[in-house]
């Protein structure tokens, strides 16, 4: 009931800092309703106290807030074992008991299919190695490549979320280690307590604009400018080994593109008489990611 701002529009606006949304939050209020209380733990209050009220009760309840909070990181390496490590936190932070956290990898073989278009969604998929690429196919057959996802990535759960059938179909396209997140798993972690979910929205975040622009480009860019920005993403995506190469098929690349393999080819040969890039059989090295991201094609 404070002037100008009440406490609920405070909440909102941490809720909408990124700095300020992973603090404990608790109203001290006369307002003693039901519905106000609801309205308080609806926005992702941590705790809701009423006037009367004790120094006693007050501490007890700032202290085991703290308490809880000091177990999650501001952020987590997804590259190393921060996926367990986040798991575990937020289990003894949201008390989520029933919280499995049995993480061994599931082994995908190259070219497995790891669910198809149509089939239920049952759980979130994380990439702990290898690359995993998610597809769609036209009327006409051909095939389309959504999204490619390597290292450190979650995929699978935007359906989840809309408890929809998968829209898209997932395959590994290298010998690949999985997480699998339950389903009942993912909605506790969402659901349960307002700093996991937040951090674990962090986590998932994103891939959603990478794939609008994504749309946009294929509607509006020239293939020069697809395939090099298509080239740029996936050199930076091998990650602190670029020397490594770029290892994927011209088909599957054509795909990412949305163009023909052989319109693939001839951008790709035009590049590599540019001096931009490095051909090989099965390689291909990226010699100027500058030059090839700044480019007015």
């Amino acid at each position: 009931m404070m002037p100008v701002l009440d406490g609920y529009g405070v909440l909102q606006i941490f809720n909408q800092n990124p700095q300020l949304a992973g603090i404990p939050f608790l109203f001290l209020t006369a307002k003693t309703e039901r519905v106000d209380q609801r309205l308080g733990m609806d926005l992702g209050a941590d705790d809701y106290l009423t006037k009367p009220f004790d120094e006693a009760g007050l501490l007890r309840a700032i202290k085991g807030r703290l308490h809880r909070f000091q177990h999650l990181r501001p952020d987590y390496d997804l590259h190393a074992d921060g996926l367990h490590e986040f798991l575990t936190d937020a289990r003894a932070v949201a008390d989520l008991d029933g919280l499995s956290l049995d993480r061994k990898p599931h082994l995908v073989r190259r070219k497995q299919f790891i669910y198809r278009e149509g089939d239920e969604s049952t759980r979130v998929y994380f990439v702990k190695s290898g690359r995993v690429k998610t597809s769609k196919t036209t009327d006409g057959g051909k095939e389309l490549i959504t999204v490619l996802y390597g290292r450190g990535e979650f995929f699978g759960y935007l359906t989840l979320l809309e408890q929809t059938p998968h829209r898209d179909s997932a395959v590994a396209v290298d010998d690949s280690e999985l997480v699998y997140i339950p389903r009942d798993d993912f909605s506790q972690l969402l659901l349960r307590n307002t700093a996991v979910s937040q951090q674990f929205i962090r986590l998932l975040a994103g891939r959603v604009s990478a794939r609008e622009q994504q749309l946009l480009d294929m509607a509006y860019s020239s293939i020069r400018r697809r395939v090099a920005d298509t080239l740029v993403q996936l050199h930076a995506q091998a990650g602190p080994k670029p020397e490594a190469g770029i290892q994927l098929s011209r088909d599957d690349m054509a795909a990412m593109v949305g163009t023909a393999p052989e319109s693939l080819i001839r951008t790709l040969s035009e590049f590599r008489h540019s001096g931009l890039i490095e051909l090989a059989p099965n390689v291909i090295r990226v010699l100027q990611p500058e030059a090839l991201q700044r480019a007015h094609w």
